[in-house]
């Protein structure tokens, strides 16, 4: 191993808790015990369980297309010889899709949702990733909204979904944290309540309360930065406060006045991020039909009777500012979180602009997968957002797939003339720093970016929505440095491109970009 690849590592992991390497060490350890003792989880546990009550919750995309054909992630398979629920050649997050059993809350699924069930549980010795406890989180709420949604009562498969709780409640993702052990708290209290199940009921509070508490920003946005992710999490919060405010088995109401206080201020922050239309900008780790739509959500929280709070963007990292004839969206903010970072990319000072119309102008490369290689690195990698690259380098060092090595800082930021003017500095590439500077006004945006060394050259790249032309770029773009035009590939949605244009821009000590706005 090379001496820059154990500095690389270091900057990597001196930024995780202790509790992670704990639970690293501990469950690697265990995992061999385990395994030489030839020791394996029973599949199956004596149960009895309480009917829920539950209002209609929110539904996901229809993936399953009959006949054992799914298609998940843009990706269809159809299974000839029975479901093969380890099925790899897609990738791990499609096999994790396959056994997250989102397909459920499909309509008039009841029979064949059953079937599928069953189908699992008679292979469930065999599989490998949909065991693991983040998929077993998100399938087991899925299975009790649809055993509760059709009044199934089958001891057969509530004995597979306790034993399955058990496995969770063994392994949850102390070791990872972040999103991941948040959605096994969510997931614990719907056991706990299908179950009446005291452990589970402890271990569901104790998550929630103290992951809500760090994970849910001042401004409500979630702290792993993903407007995807935040849209997520707060549709497993929303369902929380369904099945609390629908079902007596705990009569102390403290849980659900917190849940429904953090829902709304996360309902806020959904709000002042999402465009006027209601779509995210696809920062971080961000793509479209993965998470409910903002307008699915809001809808979800007003027959809950949970009311957005009036939020202004600060923690999270983000500004967004609106004029008649345009809105944009700018990341002013560094990496987070610190100890789980992977869903981060290196794209200080980039933003999203769309036009009257809400036409999307200005845009985010996207998210296409997670699979590791050369697309992920490029996703992530400052060259593919709407920021400065220098040195041909990343501002943050991203790498392996879901690691970040030395990670840049905003060291200084500013709103002034009443949110006209936003001014930022970055040390992404120390000693040299980056100001970047934005004037708004009715027509115009004035993009003025400058490095603290006068001969240090840098580009600066735009990239536009495929609908977007040479044209239309000519005439509303102008530079104080010459440009060239690229093509690039967007991805609004996992494994989907399509061919766009990025214009590039080279330049030293400093440039001046402005985009008249304009009809």
């Amino acid at each position: 191993m090379r001496l820059s690849s154990w500095v690389q590592l270091y900057h990597t992991v001196k930024y995780l808790k202790a509790k992670q390497i704990y639970y690293r060490l501990y469950y690697m350890i265990r995992g061999k015990i385990r395994k030489g003792l030839s020791l394996r989880y029973p599949l199956s546990r004596p149960s009895m369980v309480r009917g829920l009550s539950l209002q209609e919750s929110i539904h996901i995309q229809d993936s399953y297309l009959r006949g054992d054909k799914f298609s998940l992630l843009n990706l269809s398979k159809s299974f000839e010889d029975g479901i093969d629920w380890n099925y790899a050649e897609y990738g791990k997050l499609w096999t994790y899709n396959l056994t997250y059993f989102d397909f459920l809350s499909q309509e008039g699924i009841k029979e064949e949702g059953k079937a599928l069930i069953y189908d699992f549980i008679e292979s469930s010795h065999n599989i490998k990733d949909g065991m693991e406890p983040f998929p077993i989180s998100l399938r087991g709420i899925n299975w009790i909204k649809f055993l509760s949604f059709y009044k199934i009562e089958d001891q057969k498969i509530e004995d597979a979904l306790y034993a399955q709780y058990d496995i969770l409640y063994q392994n949850l993702e102390y070791h990872l944290l972040g999103n991941h052990l948040l959605e096994n708290g969510f997931s614990l209290l719907f056991g706990a309540y299908y179950f009446e199940d005291e452990m589970l009921y402890k271990k569901a509070t104790e998550i929630l309360r103290e992951q809500l508490k760090e994970q849910v920003l001042e401004d409500g946005g979630h702290f792993e930065r993903s407007p995807m992710y935040h849209q997520i999490m707060l549709f497993r919060l929303l369902d929380c406060i369904n099945l609390l405010q629908n079902n007596d088995w705990k009569s102390e109401s403290s849980l659900l006045i917190e849940l429904r206080g953090i829902a709304e201020k996360m309902l806020g922050w959904l709000d002042a991020i999402s465009f006027e239309e209601g779509d995210i900008p696809l920062f971080y780790d961000s793509a479209q039909k993965i998470a409910p739509t903002t307008q699915e959500l809001f809808s979800y929280a007003h027959r809950l009777g949970c009311v957005p709070k009036l939020i202004s963007l600060g923690k999270s990292g983000y500004r967004k500012v609106r004029r008649s004839k345009y809105e944009a969206i700018l990341n002013v903010g560094g990496i987070a979180a610190s100890y789980i970072p992977g869903h981060a990319h290196a794209d200080i000072f980039t933003f999203e602009l769309r036009l009257q119309q809400h036409r999307p102008f200005i845009v985010d490369t996207g998210l296409s997968t997670y699979e590791r290689g050369d697309r992920r690195t490029l996703e992530r990698s400052t060259r593919a957002h709407n920021t400065v690259e220098i040195y041909g380098r990343n501002q943050s060092d991203v790498w392996g797939g879901f690691r970040v090595g030395r990670r840049a800082e905003v060291i200084e930021l500013e709103v002034l003339c009443d949110g006209n003017l936003i001014r930022g500095t970055h040390n992404g590439y120390a000693p040299l720093h980056h100001t970047r500077k934005w004037y708004f006004d009715e027509n115009n945006l004035l993009i003025q970016d400058r490095l603290n060394q006068p001969d240090q050259e840098g580009i600066f790249r735009l990239h536009f929505h495929p609908d977007i032309s040479k044209e239309e770029i000519l005439a509303r773009v102008s530079s104080s440095e010459p440009f060239v035009f690229e093509e690039y590939l967007y991805a609004p949605e996992f494994n989907k491109h399509y061919q766009a244009i990025v214009l590039k821009i080279p330049f030293q000590g400093s440039l001046e970009v402005k985009i008249s706005l304009g009809a």
